[in-house]
């Protein structure tokens, strides 16, 4: 055999059945093969356990696809390149040109445009309520035939709490299907109620280091069945790396949650008591309209606080740029504490009646909280507010 053919054929290494590594390995790999062509066939057709063609499944995107639907208490899980590819693949896959979306105003800004924008051009129509209108949503319900009712709790950024017993119980009753951004509550809450699917940004909390993006769906098997068909067409699949990457990541996510909870909950009392800030936002407030309702649905409360400014718009840019220990970036649930201000919260498809609905106000900031000392963050937020409030 000539060097070109040996470099392209090596060796095989072997493992002893009883001598296996403790971290399944990357399967950096694009293709496999079959000890006969009708073996490959039946797994391209779904006949028999194996692996194809990583754009359809590979070992090490499956093992984090377990894991996911193991802490979410579901069948299936199915995961994506990233968050809002997530969100467009569940929308695009369950809906036919004539159904109808029920969503609402407090919520994250490329889901609004997914569905005021994408469906609305292949013919699915919506409406748009209020998180707080469980009447509205009723009487929409009941004289509109809904083929999904998609929401989020806590609501990005304004950390509403969705009544998910109420929301799911009327869909259930008007035959809808209902679809929950699970992101900011984690892995490991909401698992117990009658949600049909759990949508979640993997790029927050599956490594807590902002290092990879991703996006998962996550319910029984019959709809992920029915999802997957679609989604292999798009090819928008997660790599084998980035995928080994959050398994790895997994490992830490309960220590860091609930520590990044518990700073988030110190900080946002020390944000309630200082007269530079107003309407602090933060699940875990006894203060908050929904807190009764907050601790009967939640564990922890996440990492994410938001908060208005007196001083209004001017004073938020001012108040960030003077932060040194958080991070002026979107995005939440990192390692690092991170802020937003007013100039990156503002959505820019809100009419003036939406933009009163959705409770975002021109000094709005939101802060991620991370895993820093929690006296030195309440030092650095002391002497940026100092900076607008002295």
């Amino acid at each position: 055999m000539k060097d070109e053919t040996r470099v392209n054929h090596p060796p095989a290494i072997e493992l002893p059945d009883d001598n296996y590594p403790l971290n399944l390995p990357i399967f950096q790999n694009v293709k496999w093969e079959t000890e006969t062509v009708l073996e490959g066939e039946r797994i391209a057709r779904g006949e028999r356990p194996g692996f194809f063609y990583s754009r359809l499944s590979n070992p090490s995107v499956r093992q984090l696809e377990l894991m996911l639907a193991q802490l979410q208490r579901r069948d299936e899980c199915m995961v994506t390149a990233s968050g809002v590819n997530a969100v467009a693949q569940t929308l695009i896959g369950l809906t036919r040109a004539g159904d109808h979306v029920v969503f609402f105003t407090e919520g994250y800004g490329p889901t609004r445009q997914i569905i005021r924008g994408m469906l609305a051009r292949f013919g699915v129509t919506h409406s748009m309520l209020s998180i707080d209108d469980l009447a509205g949503l009723e009487r929409t319900l009941s004289t509109r035939k809904t083929r999904l009712v998609w929401f989020e709790s806590p609501t990005n950024p304004i950390n509403k709490i969705a009544d998910i017993e109420a929301i799911t119980r009327l869909a259930r009753a008007h035959g809808a299907l209902t679809a929950i951004d699970n992101t900011a509550a984690g892995f490991h809450q909401h698992g117990e109620f009658d949600i049909d699917l759990f949508v979640h940004s993997l790029t927050k909390f599956a490594t807590g280091a902002g290092d990879v993006m991703g996006g998962a769906v996550i319910a029984r098997r019959e709809l992920i069945d029915q999802l997957r068909s679609d989604f292999r067409l798009f090819g928008a699949h997660l790599d084998a790396l980035s995928a080994s990457i959050m398994v790895r990541g997994l490992k830490t996510y309960f220590v860091r949650y609930r520590q990044q909870s518990a700073s988030a909950q110190t900080v946002a009392e020390f944000l309630e008591h200082h007269p530079a800030c107003t309407r602090v936002r933060y699940p875990g407030l006894a203060s908050q309209p929904k807190a009764e309702l907050a601790r009967r649905q939640m564990r922890e409360f996440g990492s994410v606080i938001c908060f208005d400014l007196v001083a209004g718009y001017e004073a938020g840019r001012k108040f960030t740029e003077s932060l040194q220990l958080f991070a002026r970036t979107p995005s939440f649930g990192s390692t690092e504490s991170l802020a937003m201000p007013p100039q990156m919260m503002q959505p820019k498809d809100f009419s003036p009646e939406d933009l009163a609905l959705s409770s975002i106000g021109p000094g709005t900031v939101r802060l991620s909280i991370g895993l820093e000392d929690i006296e030195d963050l309440k030092a650095d937020l002391t002497q940026a507010l100092e900076t607008i409030h002295p």
